[in-house]
């Protein structure tokens, strides 16, 4: 595995700058280098590391929540289980690095202060900051690529309870699990349901004295092997591994988008073989309690839940899960609205994450600030009147990377379409036929709605009610229209 470079972001310009080294900034710098290979380009990152989540999460057990073969790279098979754990997702972004050279476009331990559209010089004037040593530097960029994730890494959303001061014990998120924490023995609280609680509680279930899953609302949970049979099978036949990883990767995709369409076409039926998979597990009564969620099965992600672990640590007696609200921490644990308490040692927080805009980074044209609440966004990845910018934001309910490498691909197409075109700058723009079009939130909540989205929403461009307007949760639609896109279209303007 490469080791970290100490640089910071040198003075200069580059035809593209790539912010973020994780799953996407480090696939996007591949097809770029692959795409376009006469473009120079740096890859920006805050930390020390690469890996992005992989390397921010550190608590017991935090593995992926999609399969890594749809998760892991179009362009660099997998070779493993396919629910991975963050060490070995970041040995894989490794083992990408290593083998295209990329380590060497890489500036570790470098916050980007400010970027700022200069339309005099068509390009974009970007402060940074090694956060090491304090030094500061500018570089300019014809073109950036946003690929620093959607939530804040620095800190994760944790509600302010009544009482919190009085708790006796320690009070931690997983985004900031120390090192050094003791919990065996311990009585051990997770608020949450979502991915990061149900790979945490059956992580810890046998060192701790206990450990109580404390949900608001229910999620939907699937369990199920970590075990891709066909990709077992190919591998038995020695089937070489880039077709394994092609072919398995199309089954998968398929059956994901036959899924898609009986959820909602068939919601209750869906939700009734999910339901009936968990009542053979831990019981009728416990799943009608705890495990039967209000909303329609495609609102939200479904958690799986590989060789059905968390249940395994239910069965035992070892962890449980209640479905209450908190009224308020007392010294010794948490008192519930019910009436009841739950005695605590330590409280886990994982209630999620902050969203972040473009990485919280003030951008400005010409000096003037850039407010993307007040844009529309061009299928999820640019923004009207904001030239040369382009934001990976990666899917829902599949895998995030499956929508970077469709933009990976798009990007250096787009690049040198300007390059035939003599033109410096590309901004989206509605066009007349748009001018009556109803605007709305970026994604609509009937359609998926988990907290972090819905409490920053206001922070969100705008969408319309037109495809080239939308951040489409489809991928099996984009898989064919994004590589299609004409990038003369009159949607984008070029000068």
């Amino acid at each position: 595995m490469p080791q970290p470079s100490k640089a910071p972001a040198n003075a200069g310009h580059f035809d593209v700058i790539i912010v973020g080294a994780g799953i996407s900034g480090i696939g996007l710098a591949y097809h770029l280098q692959t795409g376009a290979p006469e473009k120079t380009f740096a890859v920006l990152e805050l930390k020390d590391s690469f890996g992005g989540t992989w390397h921010t999460h550190r608590y017991p057990g935090v593995r992926s929540d999609s399969d890594l073969h749809t998760f892991g790279y179009s362009f660099k098979p997998w070779r493993g289980a396919p629910i991975a754990t963050a060490g070995e997702i970041l040995s894989y972004m490794g083992e990408v690095i290593a083998e295209n050279d990329l380590d060497r476009h890489i500036r570790y331990h470098t916050k980007v202060v400010s970027a700022d559209w200069s339309s005099a010089e068509n390009h974009w004037v970007i402060r940074t900051q090694n956060v090491q040593t304090g030094e500061t530097s500018t570089c300019t960029a014809g073109f950036l690529w946003m690929c620093q994730g959607y939530y804040r890494h620095d800190q994760g959303y944790m509600p302010q309870w009544p009482g919190m001061d009085a708790f006796k014990g320690q009070i931690i998120h997983p985004q900031a699990w120390p090192e050094d924490l003791d919990y065996a023995g311990k009585r051990v609280v997770v608020i949450g349901s979502g991915a990061t609680a149900a790979t945490l509680v059956p992580a810890i279930a046998d060192k701790v004295a206990h450990v109580t899953m404390l949900q608001r609302s229910p999620t939907y949970f699937t369990p199920g092997r970590n075990k891709n049979e066909l990709a077992e099978t190919l591998r038995e036949l020695d089937i070489d591994p880039a077709w394994t990883h092609e072919i398995v990767r199309r089954s998968i995709l398929s059956m994901g988008a036959k899924m898609a369409e009986r959820r909602k076409a068939n919601p209750e039926v869906v939700r009734e073989e999910l339901l009936g998979a968990l009542r053979g597990l831990v019981g009728e009564d416990y799943v009608a309690k705890h495990f039967t969620p209000s909303y329609a099965p495609w609102r939200q992600r479904i958690c799986f839940v590989p060789n059905g672990d968390f249940f395994d640590a239910i069965k035992a007696g070892k962890a449980s899960v209640v479905t209450d609200e908190i009224e308020g921490f007392t010294e010794g644990g948490i008192a519930l609205k019910s009436g009841e308490t739950l005695e605590a040692d330590i409280v886990v927080s994982a209630t999620g994450f902050d969203l972040s805009v473009l990485g919280d980074i003030p951008f400005s044209k010409d000096g003037a600030p850039i407010d993307f609440a007040q844009t529309v966004t061009y299928r999820g990845m640019m923004f009207t009147g904001v030239p040369n910018l382009l934001w990976v934001f990666g899917y829902f309910r599949s895998s995030w990377t499956l929508r970077a490498d469709l933009i990976g691909a798009l990007a250096p197409r787009l690049l040198r379409h300007m390059d035939e075109k003599g033109a410096k700058r590309v901004e989206p723009a509605l066009r007349p036929e748009d001018a009556d079009m109803a605007l709305g939130p970026w994604t609509d909540p009937e359609d998926f709605n988990p907290g972090y989205l819905m409490r920053s929403m206001h922070l969100m461009p705008k969408a319309g009610s037109k495809p080239e307007w939308r951040h489409t949760q489809d991928y099996w639609a984009e898989k064919d229209t994004l590589p299609a896109i004409d990038l003369d279209a009159p949607e984008l303007v070029y000068g």
